[in-house]
Formats: C-alpha cells, structure tokens, sequence
C-alpha cells in the first residue's frame, strides 16, 4: 500500500521513483478521454536520445564551422571557375552554407553559447581539410571536394543527428536541421549532375575518383564531419605540403564567350553602336547586358568574403546573400537577353570590374562596387523603370523593380562591410578608390593616361566600371 492507504505502488519500469495514483482519477480521465469527440494524429515521438547538451552544442560547433569554413572556401574560387553555370550556382551555394552557419550559430547561441565564443572557434584539422580541398586543379576537382565529400558527409552527418538526438527536447536542433536540408538536397543533386557533364565533356574520370578518394581519407583522418568516428591514417601526401593554397586574382570565363577588359562601354567593345546612344533601346540593352555582366559581381562579393574571413560573422553573411542576389541578377540578366531575341553569349562579356578588383585590397574594392556601382544604379533605375512602364516593356519593369529593391539592400549593408574592412573615413576611402581604379582603367587602355588621376569623376567610373 501506499502511505496515504489510497492506492497500491506501482513502480515505473523507467523510474525508481514511487508512483502514486487515485483509481478513481484515472477511471475518471479515462471516461473523459472516451468522451471526447476528436481523434486527432497521435504525437508518435518518445523521450530519449543519444546526446547531453554539451554533446549536443559540441557537434553543432563542429558543424557550424564546416559551414562557415565552406562559404569562405566556395567565395575563394568565384574567380577562377570559368563555366558560366558553374560560378552562378556556386554563388547560390556560398549563401546556403552561409546560411546553414547562420541557422547552426543561432541553435548554439540557443544553447548557452556566446555568440563571441562560437565566432572565435577554430579547428586546425578542419582547416587542413578545407586548405587541401582548395587546392583542387580546376572546377571539376572543386565540386567534388566541396559536394560529394564535403556536403554528402555533412547531409549525412545532420540526417544521423536528427535520428539520434531527442525527438521531444531536442526540437529546435532538428528543425534547425531539415530546414538546412531543403537546401542541401538540390544542392548536391545539382553537383552530380555537374561533375557527371563534366566527365561527359571529356574529363578524365578516373582523375576525379582520385581526388575524392584523396579527400575522404583526409576527413576521415580527422574523426569524420563530427570528429567521433576512429581516425584512419591520413593521405601520404597533402597537396598544400607543396604549394600553399592562394586564391586566384583574374576572373576566368569559358570558351562560349567572347570578352573585352579594355573600357566599360559596350558600345565601344562591339565596335559600333547598336542603337543610337540616348534611345530607349540602347539603354533597355546596356541595362540588361549589366545584369549578365553580373557574373563579375558574384566573383567580387565572393572574393571578399574569402579576404575578410573571421573579421565579422556578420559581414561574412551579408556578402554571402549579396552574392546570392547577384547570382540570381545574371541570371535575370541572361534570361532577359533571351526573352529579347538575342543569343547571350553573341554579345561580349565585360571584364573591366573584376580585372581591377581580384588583385585589389578588399577595402577599395568593395568601396568601387558598393560606393559607385549600386550607388550609381540607384541613381538611374527609377527613371529606367518608368520608361520602361511608358513603353509598356514589362520584362524590363519587371525584372528592373527586383533589381531594385535588391541593390537599396546592398547599399545598406555595405556600409556595415566596409567598417569591417577599414578604418579609413567616407571621403578618404572614396579618394582613394577613385586613384586605385583610374590607375587600373588606364593600365588596361579604358581611359588615356593624360588624364590627372584626381579629376575622374564617380560619375566617369560608374559608366567607365558600369556595375
């Protein structure tokens, strides 16, 4: 009996604890039960799960940082990948990594981790692992370390996570956790189908296999995504052992285009004018030729990410959904020449932009795009957009009023980018932004080099650079 003499012990077979309960409460809750109207879905999940908190908070780090780790490393190539669909996607995917840092940092912070403390991590394994990835020969190579082993073991790595840990306590992990999924799934599909056109296109296969063979020794050499499995002996060789990784400073396109570096006039770059100068025409055309020509911009935005890595997490994750938004405004760009009659790649490709800025500081060339290129389509789109309603042409308001709305976000967080890259004030950094890229302009022929380095206009290089 119990001690009240009310109702027999009935020890849990989950609990030591004595379990003390009235029979005419419980008949009573279960008439109740029987009474109610609605057979709602029966929540099927248990107690129970393979992790502490700490357990719990120390792969989620670990994790964290093979994301961040991932964004930064994608953002490094953006110049040197020469396919156009290759460098658009990977655009996308710097932002999902990103993104799924992000995600994983707020359920750490969650956890009674300061956000000081997650942003400071680091792991030297895992460093060595991305170096080496980095130090893929070409494209082909860097899908399948970031991707099929990188991303596979990671989708892997969450999906065993989530059937691990608490299904009832450990809610927010695993939502945190599908919703970076619904990014991954297409993600990797995207770069089988890739790495298999580039096999079908004449890459040596067996060069390929190698490779991911190589980099799956090395993560497992460091205890796997989670750092929990048995080690396995290391590469005898790391490519970095020989040449450190660097990331490349000259932008690289592919051979369906035909490209031009030596002004930011296209009508100068084909030799004669398509449409006479100040037609709606032209500037309907030289409007969405920018917008291809953003290409340029994934592989700026992407490039800073890498040069300012570990300075500001929240810098870092502005420039990886700018870099989204300018993969998604060559796209808009590219699929808008189509809907205009033309074939895009008959109309070249500027490379002015990117040739000055891959070998620049981060800090003035951020300030070339941010301070005078999206200032200067601020300047001039509202009026695109209402002539473009005038002439009732509504693939370019449409596509232009994304732009838009796109580029006042850019402007905004910008400012935030820049303070992490200098300390130099507005007026300075401008001064010598306009120095840097006017000796740029004149070293690849853009401008005459009788022109005083300090009477060129922002307005001279917004057209000259014409982001």
């Amino acid at each position: 009996m119990s001690s009240n003499g009310n109702s027999p012990s009935n020890p849990s077979p989950t609990t030591r604890y004595e379990v003390v309960s009235f029979p005419e409460s419980r008949e009573a809750a279960a008439e109740r039960r029987r009474a109610f109207p609605y057979r709602f879905p029966r929540d099927r999940r248990s107690l129970g799960g393979h992790f502490t908190v700490q357990e719990n908070a120390r792969r989620l780090l670990r994790f964290f940082y093979f994301e961040r780790r991932l964004a930064q490393a994608l953002g490094s190539w953006t110049l040197a990948i020469p396919e156009f669909e290759v460098k658009l996607e990977t655009g996308r995917h710097i932002f999902y990594h990103a993104d799924a840092a992000h995600t994983l940092r707020t359920r750490l912070n969650e956890q009674e981790q300061s956000l000081k403390t997650i942003d400071a991590f680091r792991d030297e394994a895992i460093d060595r692992f991305i170096d080496e990835m980095l130090s893929a020969a070409d494209a082909p190579e860097l899908l399948v370390g970031v991707h099929q082993v990188a991303g596979r073991a990671l989708s892997i790595a969450y999906r065993h996570h989530i059937d691990l840990t608490d299904s009832v306590t450990d809610t927010p992990t695993i939502r945190a956790m599908k919703r970076i999924l619904l990014d991954y799934e297409p993600m990797l599909d995207w770069a089988d189908a890739a790495v298999a056109a580039y096999i079908e296109g004449g890459v040596d296969e067996s060069r390929l296999t190698a490779w991911r063979w190589h980099l799956q020794q090395l993560l497992g050499s460091i205890g796997g995504i989670s750092g929990v499995n048995a080690p396995v002996a290391p590469p005898s060789h790391l490519r970095t052992a020989d040449k450190p990784y660097a990331r490349n400073t000259a932008p690289k396109r592919d051979s369906r285009f035909t490209t031009f570096h030596h002004t930011g006039d296209y009508d100068v770059a084909d030799g004669l004018p398509r449409f006479p100068k100040e037609a709606y025409e032209s500037l309907r055309l030289r409007f969405i030729r920018t917008q291809r020509d953003e290409v340029d911009a994934i592989e700026a935005f992407g490039t800073f990410l890498w040069d300012i890595r570990f300075i500001d997490f929240k810098a870092e994750y502005d420039l990886a959904r700018i870099t989204w938004d300018e993969a998604r405004h060559t796209e808009i760009g590219h699929r808008a020449l189509l809907a205009s009659g033309y074939d895009p790649y008959e109309l070249p490709n500027r490379l002015t932009g990117s040739t000055c800025r891959g070998p620049m500081e981060p800090a003035f060339a951020m300030a070339e795009i941010n301070l005078f290129g999206e200032v200067g389509v601020l300047k001039t789109i509202n009026s695109l957009i209402d002539k473009a309603r005038e002439e009732n042409d509504t693939v370019l308001a449409h596509v232009a009023d994304f732009i838009r709305s796109d580029e006042r976000t850019h402007v905004k967080k910008g400012q935030h980018i820049l303070r992490c890259m200098t300390d130099l004030g507005n007026q300075e950094l401008e001064l010598k932004t306009r120095e840097l890229f006017t000796e740029c302009l004149i070293s690849l022929g853009a401008i005459t080099t009788d022109m005083d380095l300090f009477t060129v206009s922002r307005e001279d290089l917004e057209h000259l650079v014409g982001e």
